[in-house]
């Protein structure tokens, strides 16, 4: 989890959104690059509100509790289910589930909207293929983006017409299951490396409603070469067999400092990529959308920041006060 506390707050002048946006001339990345950068997909922005983090992620082993509501022409899955504990969400500065509407509440149902069209019209047959996958990244680790993908799993399960499944796909160092407080188990990595193994066994249900968790599964040294292989795609394809409604979100390791991110990127239909503000510099970003290029449709989410010059605080209108 990133620790969003210490960013400080401009005492005057453009918002934290106008610098980053001036910083990284976002509209650049859309027009043809200078002979010496390479070029990178299109980019669009949604600004998001930190979230002081108060407390070290520590594991809470609940005994399963019977599974939620199932759609009637999905895959069901057939790990076992436990409960997250709510008290533990707050901790995180999560969202949480059946509580009032927050700020932060509002900020990523306005993230999801955009993603949920995109997969939509990739059902469709419009646009890129697997619009339901989507990738979660960033280009240095502690830029928020297992905050975010929490975050946003948490928003999509809460939609009427869809499940999500959260895949923590950072092998090296893997954080889903201790931000929500879940026991370990076998995961993606070990569905890849056993052929065996079905990756439905190793998804773990939850007491939200239409919220899955796939672990990252046991490192191998050759995490890189698994996902480079055929068996990827297949074992992929199971995560939404059957279920068109389902949308998997991957949270990847920081594509600057880890490789299988940029391998992820062939199978996934978008990226979101965060961007802290007054952390992320422009190079680091170009970079980063360089190596996801696979995916064609790449978008920015500025993550950090502390103050907006138009006094916009999403949620208030339910009542909600900082």
């Amino acid at each position: 989890m990133t620790d969003q506390t210490k960013i400080p707050l401009p005492p005057s002048g453009p918002s934290l959104i106008e610098r980053a946006s001036g910083s990284f001339d976002f509209r650049a990345l859309t027009r043809s690059p200078a002979p010496d950068l390479p070029p990178a997909p299109a980019a669009k922005v949604a600004p998001i509100q930190p979230a002081p983090i108060q407390g070290a992620a520590r594991p809470v082993f609940a005994s399963p509790v019977e599974p939620g509501p199932v759609l009637a022409d999905a895959m069901p899955f057939h790990g076992v289910y436990h409960a997250i504990d709510r008290a533990h969400l707050r901790e995180q500065c999560l969202i949480e589930p059946e509580s009032a509407v927050t700020g932060l509440l509002e900020e990523f149902r306005i993230v999801k909207r955009q993603l949920l069209r995109t997969a939509a019209e990739s059902r469709n047959g419009r646009g890129a293929s697997y619009g339901e996958r989507i990738l979660v990244c960033s280009p240095h680790p502690g830029e928020g983006k297992t905050f975010c993908a929490v975050n946003l799993a948490l928003s999509i399960a809460a939609e009427k017409d869809n499940e999500v499944l959260l895949v923590d796909a950072d092998f090296a160092k893997p954080s889903v299951l201790s931000t929500l407080g879940l026991p370990g188990g076998p995961g993606l990595m070990d569905a890849l490396a056993d052929p065996a193994m079905a990756v439905e066994d190793c998804i773990i249900g939850t007491d939200i409603a239409g919220l899955y968790i796939l672990p990252a599964g046991n490192a191998t040294g050759s995490d890189t070469e698994y996902l480079a292989s055929s068996r990827t795609g297949e074992v992929l394809a199971r995560l939404t067999a059957h279920a068109p409604n389902r949308i998997v979100i991957f949270d990847s390791p920081p594509a600057l400092a880890a490789s299988p991110a940029s391998v992820l990127a062939n199978h996934v239909g978008q990226t979101v990529m965060i961007v802290r503000a007054d952390m992320t510099g422009e190079a680091a970003l170009r970079d980063a959308v360089q190596l996801l290029s696979a995916c064609d449709d790449i978008k920015l989410l500025l993550n950090g920041t502390r103050f907006s010059t138009t006094g916009r605080r999403f949620g208030t209108y339910y009542g909600y006060k900082e």
